[in-house]
C-alpha cells in the first residue's frame, strides 16, 4: 500500500530522522515505538501529508485515502454527536446546513409578507434537495446512525451537543467520524492519552473489528500487545520492523542484541588471532609472505559492528525513609460529592505497611479526588482519613505536576531551590539519573520537553526521603524507557503507595493490590492487576449465572401462572 523509503527529516534543531525504511501493506496495525523526540509522530505527518521529509520519498500503490486521528480530537463541541458525525461528509453536511437556514428563513416574517421571497426560497430549497439526492446523501444519513450503537451511542444521546461528553466518548466520536470517510490507512497518534480502562478496552476491541490499515503510536504497551500485529521501532534516527506485538518485539530484540553479541565477540576473538600471527611473522625469512596474506585478507573481513546497548531509560531509587507503624492510612465511612455527583457514600479502606495499591474506576469516578483528601487539600463531606502518626512522610505527585513547573527557571536551578545545601555535582548526577544531561540542565523549563518536564517532576519528587507515594497518574507524558526506570525504582521501593493509573502494564508491574471504586465504595482486591482481572471474570461469570437463574425462575412462575388460568378456564 505504502512505503516510506530512506526517510531522513532535519529541523532547525538537528536532525530527528536520518534513514527510515519501511512499509505498510493491507489489513496491518503497525505501532510505532521508541524514545521521546525518535520522530514516531514525525512520521505519521510525513505520512498524511502534513510535513514534507528533508530527503527519501514516500512510494505508494495507487492514491490511498489516509485519515489522522491526532492527539488533540478534532471535534465540534457546539455541535450535537449525530451533527458532528455527519461531518465526515463535507458536501452533504454543507448541503444540510443551507437547508436549514433556508427553512428558517421560510419562517421568517419577510416571508409570510414577500411571496415572490418565499417562492425564490422554495425554489432554492428544492435544488439543495435534488443536489443532496444526487450524491446519496439519505445514504450517508443512514451510515451515522449505523455508526451510533457501534461507538456506544443511543439515539437520545445522538441528540446532545458533543461538549457534554467527557474526553473518552468524544475521541469515541473523532473514531467514528474518520472511519465513516472509509480510508484506506488510519493514523493514530496516542489514542489511549487520558482514556480511563473501559474506554481503552473498548477502542481495542472496536480496532481489532475495523478492516482498515493502521499505523499507530502509543506508549501503552499493553495497548500495543493488544492491538498491533507488526512493531516498527526508530532509534537514532533509523527504523527497524518486527512482526507480531509488542511482547514478541521485545523477544526478537533481544535475541538480536544477544546474537550480535556473541558474533561480534567471536570475530574479535579471531581478528586478535590473527593480528598476532601477523605481527609476529611479519619480519620472519620464511613466513613473512604467510602473513602479507593474512593481513589482506584481514582487510577484505566484513566486520561485525559492535552492538549498540538499547536506549536506555533514566535510571533512580527512591531514597530510604524511616520505617512506619502498623497504621499507614485508615478511610472510614467517608462520604464525598463533587457537584451533583456522590463519589463516596460510607467508604472504608485499610493500607498497610508495604502495600502498593492503584486505584481503578472509569473517568469522574473520584480517584484523583480521594488522592486529594487524603493529602488534606480537600475536605471530606463527612468520615474521617487519617495518615498513621508514627513516621509517616507522604510525597504527593499530582496529575498535572508537570505544569506546576517555573516555565522561567532553568532545570538545574528547579532542583537547586529545592536543596540548597546540595552541589551542582550532586544535583547534575540526581539529573542525570533521569535522562536530563548536558545542556539541557541549563535550559529554561520553558524549553525542554513534556517527557523530560514530567521527569523533572519526578526528580523534585524524590529529592526528600517519602515512605508513602501517593501518585496521580505519574506516567503521563513518559516514554517507555523511563515508565521502565519507574515501574523498576518502584518495585524496589519497600514504603506503601496509593497510585492512580490508566497504564496496565504499569499497574501490573507495579501494584501488589487493587482497589476498584464502585457505587462509592472503595472494594479492595487481595492480589494483584493479574488476579482482580480474575476475580472479575468470576464475578461476571456468577452474575450470569444468576441472571439465568433469575430467568429461567420467571419462566417457570409464568408458566405455573398460564396453567392455573388454564384450568380456571375449563
Amino acid at each position: 500500500m505504502l512505503r516510506l523509503e530512506k526517510i531522513c527529516k532535519i529541523y532547525p534543531t538537528g536532525e530527528v530522522l536520518k534513514d527510515v525504511s519501511w512499509e505498510i501493506r493491507n489489513g496491518e496495525r503497525i505501532g510505532l515505538v521508541g524514545v521521546n523526540g525518535a520522530g514516531k509522530s514525525t512520521q505519521l505527518k510525513i505520512i498524511a501529508g502534513l510535513e514534507e521529509a528533508t530527503d527519501g520519498t514516500l512510494i505508494s500503490e495507487g492514491d490511498p485515502s489516509i485519515a489522522y486521528l491526532k492527539q488533540e480530537f478534532d471535534v465540534d463541541l457546539s455541535r450535537t454527536v449525530r451533527e458532528e458525525l455527519f461531518e465526515a461528509f463535507k458536501e452533504a453536511s454543507d448541503l444540510l446546513r443551507n437547508q436549514k437556514a433556508i427553512q428558517e428563513n421560510m419562517e421568517s416574517e419577510l416571508a409570510s409578507k414577500d411571496l415572490d421571497y418565499l417562492d425564490l426560497l422554495i425554489k432554492e430549497l428544492s435544488v439543495i434537495q435534488s443536489k443532496f439526492e444526487s450524491i446519496n446523501g439519505y445514504d450517508l444519513e443512514s451510515k451515522v446512525e449505523k455508526l451510533l450503537p457501534t461507538i456506544g451511542f443511543n439515539q437520545n444521546e445522538a441528540d446532545r451537543l458533543v461538549g457534554d461528553f467527557s474526553g473518552g466518548w468524544q475521541m469515541r466520536i473523532a473514531l467514528g467520524k474518520i472511519l465513516l470517510q472509509s480510508p484506506d490507512l488510519l493514523l493514530l497518534d496516542e489514542p489511549t492519552n487520558h482514556l480511563d480502562l473501559e474506554t481503552i478496552e473498548w477502542l481495542e476491541n472496536y480496532l481489532l473489528n475495523q478492516k482498515v490499515a493502521m499505523v499507530i503510536v502509543s506508549h501503552d504497551r499493553s495497548f500495543l500487545d493488544k492491538v498491533c500485529t507488526r512493531i516498527v521501532n526508530t532509534e537514532r534516527g533509523q527504523s527497524k520492523s518486527y512482526l507480531g506485538n509488542y511482547t514478541s518485539y521485545l523477544q526478537q530484540r533481544d535475541f538480536e542484541l544477544d546474537s550480535t553479541k556473541v558474533a561480534y565477540e567471536k570475530q574479535q576473538k579471531d581478528i586478535q588471532v590473527q593480528k598476532a600471527y601477523i605481527e609476529r611473522f611479519r619480519a620472519s625469512a620464511t613466513r613473512s609472505t604467510q602473513a602479507k596474506s593474512r593481513e589482506k585478507l584481514l582487510d577484505k573481513v566484513e566486520k561485525i559492528e559492535a552492538p549498540e546497548k538499547n536506549l536506555k531509560g533514566p535510571n533512580f531509587k527512591f531514597l530510604n525513609a524511616p520505617r512506619t507503624g502498623r497504621d499507614v492510612l485508615s478511610i472510614k465511612d467517608l462520604t464525598h460529592s463533587y457537584e451533583d455527583n456522590i463519589l463516596f457514600l460510607g467508604a472504608f479502606l485499610e493500607l498497610e505497611p508495604g502495600e502498593k495499591i492503584a486505584f481503578l474506576g472509569p473517568n469522574g469516578s473520584g480517584k484523583s479526588t480521594l488522592l486529594r483528601l487524603i493529602m488534606g487539600l480537600e475536605e471530606p463531606d463527612e468520615g474521617s482519613i487519617m495518615i498513621g502518626k508514627y513516621n509517616i512522610i507522604p510525597s504527593y505527585f499530582e496529575q498535572n505536576q508537570a505544569e506546576a513547573l517555573e516555565l522561567g527557571k532553568t532545570v538545574i536551578e528547579t532542583i537547586s531551590q529545592s536543596v540548597p545545601n546540595w552541589t551542582q555535582t550532586e544535583i547534575r548526577s540526581l539529573l542525570g539519573s533521569f535522562g536530563l544531561t548536558n545542556d539541557s540542565v541549563f535550559k529554561e523549563v520553558s524549553q525542554i520537553s513534556g517527557g523530560e518536564k514530567a521527569r523533572l517532576a519526578l526528580a523534585l519528587m524524590i529529592i526528600k526521603p517519602s515512605n508513602l507515594l501517593i501518585l496521580d497518574e505519574p506516567t503521563n507524558h513518559l516514554d517507555i524507557p523511563s515508565k521502565q526506570m519507574l515501574e523498576q525504582a518502584l518495585s524496589n521501593y519497600d514504603g506503601s503507595a496509593l497510585i492512580v493509573s490508566h497504564d496496565r502494564y504499569f499497574i501490573s508491574k507495579v501494584a501488589n493490590k487493587i482497589v476498584e471504586i464502585r457505587d462509592g465504595q472503595l472494594i479492595k482486591y487481595q492480589g494483584d492487576y493479574k488476579y482482580y482481572k480474575e476475580k472479575k471474570m468470576e464475578e461476571a461469570k456468577e452474575k450470569e449465572k444468576e441472571l439465568q437463574l433469575a430467568e429461567r425462575e420467571r419462566k417457570r412462575l409464568a408458566n405455573r401462572e398460564k396453567q392455573r388460568k388454564k384450568k380456571k378456564n375449563k
